[in-house]
Protein backbone atom coordinates (compact mmCIF):
# COMPACT_ATOMS: atom_id res chain seq x y z
CA UNK A 1 0.00 0.00 0.00
CA UNK A 2 1.61 3.23 -1.10
CA UNK A 3 0.38 6.74 0.28
CA UNK A 4 -1.55 7.84 -3.02
CA UNK A 5 -3.92 4.21 -2.28
CA UNK A 6 -4.58 5.33 1.40
CA UNK A 7 -6.07 8.85 0.04
CA UNK A 8 -8.07 7.33 -2.18
CA UNK A 9 -9.27 5.64 0.13
CA UNK A 10 -9.97 8.49 2.45
CA UNK A 11 -12.12 9.70 -0.53
CA UNK A 12 -13.91 7.27 -1.66
CA UNK A 13 -14.87 5.05 1.60
CA UNK A 14 -16.44 8.30 2.83
CA UNK A 15 -14.49 8.19 6.35
CA UNK A 16 -12.26 10.84 8.16
CA UNK A 17 -9.40 8.63 8.22
CA UNK A 18 -7.90 5.93 6.80
CA UNK A 19 -4.46 3.72 8.58
CA UNK A 20 -2.40 1.48 6.93
CA UNK A 21 0.13 -1.09 9.63
CA UNK A 22 1.87 -3.98 9.34
CA UNK A 23 -0.88 -4.73 5.87
CA UNK A 24 -3.90 -4.31 7.19
CA UNK A 25 -5.58 -1.10 6.01
CA UNK A 26 -8.23 0.46 8.69
CA UNK A 27 -10.76 2.86 8.35
CA UNK A 28 -12.53 4.96 11.32
CA UNK A 29 -15.40 7.12 10.78
CA UNK A 30 -15.65 9.25 14.29
CA UNK A 31 -15.34 13.18 13.96
CA UNK A 32 -12.99 14.46 15.44
CA UNK A 33 -10.18 13.07 17.52
CA UNK A 34 -11.68 10.42 19.44
CA UNK A 35 -10.47 6.95 16.96
CA UNK A 36 -6.79 8.25 17.15
CA UNK A 37 -6.96 8.69 20.60
CA UNK A 38 -8.73 5.72 21.26
CA UNK A 39 -6.02 3.97 19.30
CA UNK A 40 -3.40 5.32 21.17
CA UNK A 41 -4.91 4.49 24.91
CA UNK A 42 -6.26 1.16 23.42
CA UNK A 43 -4.02 0.09 20.63
CA UNK A 44 -0.50 2.23 19.92
CA UNK A 45 1.08 -0.36 18.32
CA UNK A 46 -1.40 0.27 15.91
CA UNK A 47 0.00 3.51 15.60
CA UNK A 48 3.49 3.01 15.71
CA UNK A 49 5.43 3.24 12.46
CA UNK A 50 1.71 4.07 10.77
CA UNK A 51 1.19 5.66 7.39
CA UNK A 52 -2.39 7.87 7.76
CA UNK A 53 -4.30 10.11 5.69
CA UNK A 54 -6.48 12.01 7.28
CA UNK A 55 -9.29 14.66 6.19
CA UNK A 56 -8.58 16.81 8.82
CA UNK A 57 -5.61 17.14 11.14
CA UNK A 58 -5.74 19.96 14.05
CA UNK A 59 -2.81 20.07 16.36
CA UNK A 60 -4.36 17.81 19.16
CA UNK A 61 -4.56 14.96 15.68
CA UNK A 62 -0.76 15.86 15.64
CA UNK A 63 0.28 15.34 18.39
CA UNK A 64 -1.58 12.20 18.80
CA UNK A 65 0.49 11.31 15.81
CA UNK A 66 3.56 12.15 17.17
CA UNK A 67 2.96 10.39 20.43
CA UNK A 68 1.70 7.51 18.27
CA UNK A 69 5.44 7.55 16.58
CA UNK A 70 2.81 7.45 13.05
CA UNK A 71 5.43 7.02 9.95
CA UNK A 72 3.59 8.75 7.20
CA UNK A 73 0.96 11.28 7.40
CA UNK A 74 -0.93 12.94 5.02
CA UNK A 75 -4.24 15.58 5.46
CA UNK A 76 -6.62 17.23 3.39
CA UNK A 77 -6.52 20.03 5.72
CA UNK A 78 -4.28 20.74 8.36
CA UNK A 79 -3.86 23.65 10.45
CA UNK A 80 -0.40 26.04 10.85
CA UNK A 81 -0.70 24.82 14.27
CA UNK A 82 -0.64 21.51 13.73
CA UNK A 83 2.36 21.79 10.53
CA UNK A 84 4.35 23.61 13.11
CA UNK A 85 3.94 20.51 15.48
CA UNK A 86 4.77 17.68 13.20
CA UNK A 87 7.46 19.51 11.76
CA UNK A 88 9.45 19.87 15.19
CA UNK A 89 9.03 16.22 15.21
CA UNK A 90 10.51 15.78 12.22
CA UNK A 91 7.35 13.93 10.43
CA UNK A 92 6.90 13.16 6.97
CA UNK A 93 3.71 15.16 6.20
CA UNK A 94 2.07 16.05 3.02
CA UNK A 95 -1.27 17.59 2.98
CA UNK A 96 -3.69 19.47 0.50
CA UNK A 97 -4.75 23.03 2.09
CA UNK A 98 -3.28 24.39 5.49
CA UNK A 99 -5.52 26.97 7.09
CA UNK A 100 -5.01 29.20 10.32
CA UNK A 101 -6.67 26.99 12.51
CA UNK A 102 -9.39 24.07 12.69
CA UNK A 103 -12.75 25.93 12.65
CA UNK A 104 -15.66 23.87 14.70
CA UNK A 105 -18.14 22.41 13.51
CA UNK A 106 -20.65 25.42 13.89
CA UNK A 107 -18.34 27.23 11.91
CA UNK A 108 -18.27 30.29 15.09
CA UNK A 109 -14.48 29.61 16.37
CA UNK A 110 -11.73 27.72 16.40
CA UNK A 111 -12.02 23.96 16.85
CA UNK A 112 -12.10 23.42 20.93
CA UNK A 113 -9.44 20.62 20.58
CA UNK A 114 -7.18 22.79 18.79
CA UNK A 115 -8.15 25.47 21.43
CA UNK A 116 -7.06 23.62 23.85
CA UNK A 117 -3.72 22.58 22.61
CA UNK A 118 -2.83 25.97 21.03
CA UNK A 119 -0.42 26.71 24.03
CA UNK A 120 1.40 23.74 24.12
CA UNK A 121 4.47 23.68 23.28
CA UNK A 122 5.14 19.65 22.47
CA UNK A 123 2.85 16.76 21.30
CA UNK A 124 3.50 15.30 25.08
CA UNK A 125 1.40 18.81 26.87
CA UNK A 126 -1.25 17.99 24.79
CA UNK A 127 -2.09 14.78 25.28
CA UNK A 128 -3.91 14.86 29.05
CA UNK A 129 -5.96 18.21 27.78
CA UNK A 130 -7.05 15.24 24.65
CA UNK A 131 -7.36 12.78 27.19
CA UNK A 132 -9.80 15.45 29.62
CA UNK A 133 -11.73 16.72 26.58
CA UNK A 134 -12.46 13.03 25.25
CA UNK A 135 -13.46 12.02 28.94
CA UNK A 136 -15.79 14.97 29.48
CA UNK A 137 -17.59 14.33 25.92
CA UNK A 138 -18.63 10.72 26.14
Amino acid sequence: MDLRQLIDNLHHEGCSCVLYNDGETRMFYQRGVKDLFSLLKENPAALAGAMVADKVIGKGAAAIMIVGRVKTIYADLISHPALELLSKANADVSFGECVANIINRNGTGICPVETLCLDCATADECIPLIENFVREKS
